[in-house]
């Protein structure tokens, strides 16, 4: 895949570039990016890339004609890319989008700043817009880093186990299971006993009960439109079975 970000802060992405999966992605040639600085695409000798937003307001509006130069010098070599723009607007990110969009060939992210981006800019050049929350930062690039970390470790090969990321919390509509390791014991806590059994199906079957029971107590929201299988449709009657036996 390859991954083009438009920033007003291209150090800001040297060392994410430069540790951990997205290094090694990097590395093995299984990620090919790079950072556009729309500040080198600003007309002038100050290269001015904001201004006062018309009607009057706190704050400025990043200008469309360094951000349409800087795209268009993205384009060049990424004629497919899916565009991207960080905004509070956007749709909230999640790992469906991020499943989606490890499908692309090539993704530019453009990361605003100030109070916002020229809606013609939008209008005209953004295939999407994406949150990462509701909540508002100072500007896209931590937002870009995100998208770009849940979208590598989805591309075949970047993982060292291809189950890795199937396995993932969200990855199907559930929180993860617990996990432990070694010592087998730790201030008095113990790894539960089925997971030293070395019975496999045992341990599949814990794993898929014990991602059920984290979902319900952490986010039962994630349960309010889900269709359950027949293995936790199981596992949901003997909960009621038992809930029922307690209450007499």
């Amino acid at each position: 895949m390859k991954v083009c970000v438009l920033t007003l802060f291209p150090e800001l992405f040297e060392p994410f570039w430069a540790h951990g999966i997205i290094r090694r992605a990097i590395q093995a040639d299984k990620l090919a990016a790079r950072t556009i600085n729309i500040r080198d695409h600003a007309a002038g000798r100050h290269r001015v890339t904001d201004d006062r937003p018309y009607g009057g307001g706190c704050g400025m509006v990043m200008k469309p004609e360094p951000l349409t130069a800087a795209l268009a010098v993205a384009k060049s070599g990424l004629t497919s890319a899916t565009t991207l723009l960080l905004s509070p607007q956007g749709r909230c990110f999640d790992q469906a989008a991020a499943q989606a969009l490890a499908a692309s060939e090539a993704l530019i992210l453009v990361c605003g700043r100030y109070e916002g981006v020229d809606e013609r800019f939008i209008d005209t050049h953004v295939d999407a817009e994406i949150s990462i929350g509701d909540f508002v930062l100072t500007g896209g690039e931590l937002g870009a880093m995100v998208v770009i970390d849940a979208v590598t470790r989805l591309i075949p090969g970047v993982l060292g186990n291809a189950d890795s990321a199937g396995s993932d919390t969200f990855s199907d509509g559930l929180v993860e299971y617990a996990h432990y390791t070694r010592p087998a014991t730790f201030n008095g806590q113990t790894v539960p006993a089925v997971l030293q059994s070395g019975n496999h199906a045992a341990i599949d079957q814990w794993r898929q009960e014990t991602a059920l029971m984290r979902t319900v107590l952490k986010r039962p929201d994630l349960l309010t439109k889900r269709e359950f299988s027949a293995a936790e449709r199981a596992i949901l009657m003997k909960w009621r079975q038992d809930l029922d036996r307690l209450l007499g």
